[in-house]
Order: structure tokens, then C-alpha cells, then sequence
């Protein structure tokens, strides 16, 4: 059953030098958990600058997948110990991208749970961030869309 849930999510990109940023929010969104896959999906909004386009989150055993689709259109696959490349389509032009997952740890079950992935972001080839992604997801006692 799909849930109405509060979605807690902290980015830390890490630029070296001692040069680290980091952004915090709280969205609503829906949460779906099948008994091994957990599936998150929310609406960006101007704080992350993505306005116009719905994030999906699906975490299972063997990873996690983030789905971009309207303004910004990607598809990021998170393995531990793998790096994987894909698109990032914006209305400004379309670049190639890289992620190597570092580490993934999440605990999703029927009401929500957490996750922290850290990776490496490349563009082109050229490492520019090491970021660590938390997130957060909890029922607000709503039962969505049955």
C-alpha cells in the first residue's frame, strides 16, 4: 500500500581542500515497501533546485536506484564497490556523469527507514565531489492511494 510519508534528506558534497557543502529539507512524499525493496518518490522543489520534477527512490538488496524525470531527466545506479555512468539531461544540455559508491547502509521496512550512500561524483571523466546522501522516511499516520 502506498503511504504518505515525510522525507528527511541531508546531501554533503565534499569539493577537498576543505571545501564541503551541504544541504538539508523535509518534503512529503510516497513510500512503498513490498517486503524487500522500499520505493520513495517526492517532487523536487526550488531548495534543490530541480523544480518541476519527481525524484523515485527504490532501495533493495543489491542497491539503490535514483529516477529523475521532467526538468532534469537521469537515471543514477548506486552498487557498493561499482561505479556506474548515465546521462544527466537538463534544459541547458545533456552531460555524462559517474558515480563509484563507496558504501550504502539502509534499513527500509514497512513504515520507512534510512539510508546513507557514499559515493564519488565524476563529470566527464573528472572527479568532482564526494558526497555522502542520508536520507530518512516516515510515515505521518496517512494511509495514501490504497
Amino acid at each position: 500500500m502506498l503511504k504518505d510519508v515525510l522525507i528527511s534528506m541531508k546531501s554533503i558534497l565534499d569539493y577537498g581542500q576543505d571545501e564541503e557543502n551541504s544541504l538539508e529539507f523535509v518534503t512529503e512524499g510516497y513510500y512503498f515497501y513490498d517486503g524487500s525493496v522500499g520505493c520513495l518518490s517526492y517532487q523536487e522543489s526550488e531548495v534543490t533546485g530541480m523544480e518541476g520534477t519527481r525524484t523515485s527512490v527504490l532501495v533493495g538488496p543489491d542497491g539503490v536506484v535514483v529516477d529523475r524525470d521532467g526538468t532534469i531527466n537521469s537515471r543514477m545506479v548506486f552498487r557498493e564497490g561499482l561505479k556506474n555512468s548515465f546521462q544527466y539531461a537538463t534544459p541547458y544540455g545533456t552531460a555524462t556523469f559517474g558515480v563509484d559508491t563507496r558504501r550504502i547502509r539502509h534499513d527500509f521496512g514497512e513504515n520507512g527507514g534510512n539510508m546513507e550512500i557514499d559515493y564519488v561524483v565524476d563529470m566527464e571523466h573528472t572527479v568532482v565531489t564526494r558526497n555522502k546522501f542520508q536520507i530518512t522516511v516516515k510515515e505521518t499516520g496517512e494511509q495514501a492511494h490504497g
